[in-house]
């Protein structure tokens, strides 16, 4: 995936299914390992260790897996959650599994005049350096969004697979290139 120009890393993927209505939280709250506390978060959160990863199971049936870095281990992550579940004795049934998002980091190899950068972009930036010390750059295509920092590192966020990341990061060092930031 990556260009000789630049390294990307896929830092965490987010993955969603839906495992039935009306979970019993209080009984997944009884396995090994899970935390819950409806006073400081709605869900229940499963660890599991082998992919390493977070469950977030909700009373409604709605699941959010994160914490892979892979989407085959985000998958297989939730797998083990519904069985786990499942073998409580709670009924399940178990969903179609989506990415939802894709993080990545890369280094595009330069430093970037984020000023410079700004006015160049002007409708597709968002930029108050006074507030945070990236600039977020919308993408189209693919739809995505690019926290850049002047040290040339960006992270993308929004994408739904690796050929994604693989674009918006193409995509964002060729439009910064072509106005000479690069």
């Amino acid at each position: 995936m990556n260009d000789e120009r630049w390294k990307v890393e896929i830092v965490n993927i987010v993955a969603t299914s839906e495992i039935g209505e009306d979970i019993d939280l209080k009984r997944v709250a009884k396995l090994d390992g899970v935390k819950y506390n409806p006073k400081v978060f709605p869900g229940a959160v499963l660890r599991i260790k082998q992919p390493k990863a977070a469950v977030l199971v909700f009373k409604s049936g709605r699941i959010v897996c994160t914490g892979t870095k892979r989407i085959e281990d985000a998958r297989i992550a939730v797998e083990k959650a519904v069985k786990i579940i499942a073998d409580t004795g709670i009924r399940v049934k178990f969903g179609e599994i989506r990415i939802q998002n894709v993080v990545a980091s890369a280094d595009l190899g330069s430093e970037i005049n984020l000023n410079a950068l700004a006015i160049g972009f002007l409708e597709r930036i968002e930029y108050e350096p006074e507030q945070f010390p990236g600039l977020v750059y919308r993408l189209d295509d693919p739809r995505a969004v690019i926290l850049v920092f002047s040290t040339g590192k960006i992270v993308v966020v929004g994408c739904k697979d690796t050929d994604e990341v693989e674009r918006a990061v193409k995509n964002v060092y060729r439009s910064f290139s072509s106005l000479g930031l690069i």
